[in-house]
């Protein structure tokens, strides 16, 4: 049995339809590997700024020491 116009054009909307759907997926991996990425930049600038009070303290600390002998 011969296939028709209908089959043919209903196979190209599906295959689009799948292709449209494996380039979402696509976008939206690649948008969370660059989130990830841009997470643990913002994580460790957080952790340095902290480490930097954290010295800063414990220099005060260590001036007043000083100070009080």
């Amino acid at each position: 049995m011969p296939r028709g116009r209908s089959t043919f054009t209903k196979r190209q909307k599906e295959q689009t339809r799948q292709q449209k759907q494996r380039d979402k997926a696509e976008r939206r991996n690649q948008r969370r590997q660059e989130e990830a990425v841009a997470g643990s930049v913002d994580e460790m600038d957080e952790l340095r700024k902290h480490a930097a009070e954290q010295a800063a303290l414990f220099d005060l600390g260590a001036e007043d020491a000083d100070i009080a002998e």
